[in-house]
């Protein structure tokens, strides 16, 4: 076999090494953005809303039965003006007993029986004393509409009255509506005492 040949094939060994490589690969992206302002989220009584000890005896066997309304005051405070929204995690996530996207949980006895859910709802929303609106969004963003509650696939965020459309604030406030329930209790066990366990985090989210 002559040198030139040899060289050839090399060379195409090469090329065919490469290609399959090439096949064999993914790049990976990091992107962000960097903003000079932060913004702190607060909720009054250390975010804590305690029902202290409800009696069995007071809960619905066939239907569910709503706990009173807590209003925890809710703030973000910003070092300056910033678009921002709030999420909320559902820490207690699969513990819904109706299974609704708009609920989060109560935590599971015995590990298999859900024991309720509550809704989450923002109301007298201010930015800086001035009456605002909230908005929310499905779809990261991308489009928004008038929404009070907090839900676990949404985001809300300050607007001004009557546009669908964030805003900046340094201080957005609003009474935060925490609506708890128990599921019918015929499907529960409650022969020992039961804790009632909803977690939720908010998270700040910069636009």
């Amino acid at each position: 076999m002559s040198k030139s040949l040899n060289t050839l094939i090399g060379s195409l060994m090469f090329v065919a090494a490469s290609t399959a490589f090439a096949a064999s690969s993914i790049d990976l992206t990091v992107k962000g953005l960097i903003v000079p302002s932060a913004c702190v989220p607060g909720l009054t009584n250390g975010g804590v809303v305690d029902y202290g000890k409800v009696s069995a005896k007071d809960l619905n066997a066939d239907k569910s039965t709503s706990l009173p309304i807590q209003i925890l005051q809710f703030t973000l405070d910003c070092d300056a003006q910033t678009l921002v929204a709030m999420e909320a995690k559902d820490n207690r996530e699969g513990s819904d007993s109706n299974n609704d996207f708009l609920e989060f949980g109560l935590g599971m006895i015995n590990g298999t029986e859900k024991l309720g859910g509550m809704e989450l709802k923002l109301f007298n929303p201010l930015s800086n004393g001035a009456s605002i609106s909230t908005i929310g969004s499905y779809d990261n963003g991308a489009n928004w509409s008038s929404e009070r509650q907090l839900m676990r696939d949404n985001i809300l965020a300050p607007a001004a009255t009557g546009v669908n459309a964030p805003i900046a604030v340094q201080q957005w406030t609003a009474d935060l509506h925490v609506m708890p329930f128990i599921a019918k209790t015929s499907g529960l066990t409650l022969t020992n005492e039961v804790v009632i366990d909803g977690s939720v985090t908010l998270i700040v989210r910069y636009l």
